[in-house]
């Protein structure tokens, strides 16, 4: 068993409950494709910010870590995360046509936050994909 990453002590703090639902703004949905197909063919990685309304999950923004990049991964310093940002999970880009973890995304994923994006080449809403914190495929919804 892994030790509880810092994101992840953050929602045992802030009292998070179960999600029966995510949703994305719209805006963020539009920022996250954008920079992925500036950043191509290198990976870009971000963690998502929001809060938990109820059952819901709501993404309304980006938060950007000190962070090391190539086309064959991202690496984000998650212990440069102010205390209580409202971090709930993760956006990476894949520069290849494949949206499904990798066994170091599936380690990350399950250390920091809720709910994680995925997004592959050649980064439309068609290749997003998104996961929680055990790697399993989950569905969410672009809101305005």
């Amino acid at each position: 068993m892994y030790p509880m990453g810092l994101v992840e002590k953050i929602f045992a703090l802030a009292g998070f409950k179960p999600v029966r639902r995510v949703v994305v703004d719209s805006e963020v949905m539009d920022e996250v494709l954008e920079i992925a197909r500036r950043s191509h063919p290198h990976e870009f990685a971000a963690l998502l910010e929001g809060r938990q309304e109820g059952e819901v999950l709501h993404v309304t923004g980006l938060i950007f870590l000190p962070s090391e990049t190539s086309d064959e991964g991202a690496v984000m310093d998650v212990l440069m995360l102010p205390p209580f940002t409202g971090a709930v999970g993760s956006v990476h880009s894949h520069p290849g046509p494949v949206n499904l973890p990798s066994a170091a995304d599936l380690h990350f994923f399950s250390k920091n936050g809720l709910f994680h994006l995925i997004i592959a080449h050649p980064y439309t809403m068609e290749t997003v994909a998104a996961y929680t914190r055990n790697g399993d495929p989950v569905d969410f919804e672009v809101v305005p």
